[in-house]
């Protein structure tokens, strides 16, 4: 049985983590997977993707918003939404991911759904932003087939909970490979407290890993020794969208400003941001709803001083979260089968 990285005796960062390690301990905070793994006829094309949504709350998002931001770490990527995010600094949809050619179908199925949910969208209220984050999974799955449909991102959303989210081969994570070996969805958790002050929040994060060979991999920072030999396989335009939670009073400002060290985390891990990799990260925090029906004039919302101390932890807690959660999808990640009889073995951690 697969297991999270801690699970087997490593622990990445000092800054403690929340009761389940995961994104889901920012309270409110909900995923849903939908994983596709079947034949789609018999000439070897084969189904091995999926699709996962991560939803900022439980209620409805477009009539209460939440404060966001987005950072393009190196943007070989086809994401759709976040040139609305960054100008707004809000999020008014479910955040989806999934792989490169099932963007279009996820959009489509996340836009229905929230049009079942808001009658006024585009009648008597504006449109609505629908965010999509992908990495390309065509080694395993028959990405031509696209056959990821609207109904599994709806599927997805309705399938969201606030429990423990299942890491590793599952949802869009089903036919990623990451430095190698088996790699899609990770989460994890840190709780930040500042000392002598009434301060405590949480910062949490879901990743879809999807980059770099093994030789980059830095082996040594999570076993003692060798646990295997490098893989051949190189991913091709290896990518990871990292999504990081908070329930920290931040502006959209700051919130991009916290998401930015996601990319320490990533680095740690070996990365170095190739060509063509698509290494996005979107941020959200849940401190602030904003009401989409409002005539008032002015809003009045409480942040952190940007140069109160526990600025600088949520910094820390963004790089620990982004390391750790990318390790768990390589320790919970199965080894798996996809289309023409490739295959991925999952990372022996030696332990």
């Amino acid at each position: 049985m697969s297991k999270k990285i801690r699970e087997l005796g490593i622990q990445i960062g000092q800054l403690p983590v929340g009761p389940k390690n995961c994104i889901t301990d920012v309270e409110g905070v909900r995923i849903g997977h939908v994983t596709l793994d079947e034949p789609i006829d018999e000439k070897g094309t084969y189904a091995c993707t999926g699709v996962t949504a991560i939803l900022p709350h439980g209620g409805n998002l477009f009539k209460e918003k939440v404060t966001a931001a987005s950072y393009v770490i190196n943007g070989f990527g086809k994401t759709t939404g976040l040139v609305q995010v960054n100008e707004l600094g809000v999020i008014e949809s479910p955040i989806m991911l999934t792989n490169t050619f099932g963007v279009p179908a996820v959009t489509q199925g996340t836009l229905e759904y929230m049009l079942d949910s808001n009658l006024e969208i585009g009648v008597s209220t504006g449109t609505i932003n629908i965010v999509v984050g992908e990495c390309n999974d065509s080694y395993l799955n028959s990405i031509r087939s696209c056959p990821v449909k609207p109904n599994h991102a709806i599927e997805a959303i309705r399938k969201a909970t606030v429990e423990v989210a299942e890491e590793g081969a599952v949802g869009a994570g089903k036919g990623m490979i990451c430095f190698g070996y088996k790699g899609g969805i990770g989460s994890s958790s840190r709780k930040v407290t500042f000392e002598n002050e009434d301060l405590s929040f949480t910062v949490g994060c879901i990743v879809l890993s999807n980059f770099g060979e093994s030789s980059e991999l830095q082996a040594n920072r999570y076993q003692p020794q060798e646990a295997q030999k490098e893989s051949t396989i190189k991913p091709t335009d290896g990518s990871i969208i990292i999504v990081l939670a908070t329930n920290a009073p931040l502006s959209s400002r700051q919130l991009q400003r916290v998401i930015k060290r996601c990319g320490i985390g990533l680095g740690r891990t070996g990365s170095h941001y190739s060509h063509g990799s698509g290494d996005i990260v979107i941020g959200f925090t849940t401190a602030h709803k904003i009401s989409h029906f409002t005539k008032d004039l002015v809003e009045t919302r409480a942040q952190l001083r940007e140069d109160h101390p526990i600025m600088n932890l949520l910094f820390q807690a963004a790089a620990e979260a982004t390391e750790e959660a990318i390790m768990n999808s390589l320790s919970q990640a199965t080894t798996t089968t996809g289309r023409d009889g490739h295959i991925v073995h999952s990372y022996n951690f030696g332990n």
